[in-house]
């Protein structure tokens, strides 16, 4: 399912394909912006989004076998919840 028909889902229930988009828009904006900052997210049933320090370290390019720098960086990490989890698994 993409972003798309995410809103088409959500535009059944809520009677409108632009509140249902605008919506989406917000929620996904709201936990971007929240994370970037530093901040935890977490919506109870479904998981936790989180921002994730990556410390420098050294690689090896596969093609070339030259060791390369790769650089400090921050990344998005999510966390299911347990009734996610439960809900993939085929669990009730």
């Amino acid at each position: 399912m993409n972003k798309r028909e995410l809103v088409d889902a959500i535009s059944d229930r809520l009677g409108s394909k632009k509140a249902a988009a605008e919506a989406v828009d917000a929620i996904l904006e709201t936990i971007q912006t929240a994370v970037a900052k530093g901040d935890k997210v977490a919506i109870t049933g479904f998981g936790s989004f989180e921002k994730a320090d990556r410390p420098a370290r050294t690689a090896r390019n596969p093609a070339t076998g030259k060791t390369i720098e790769v650089p400090a960086t921050s990344v998005p990490k999510f966390k299911a919840g347990a009734d996610f989890k439960n809900l993939v698994a085929g669990k009730k």
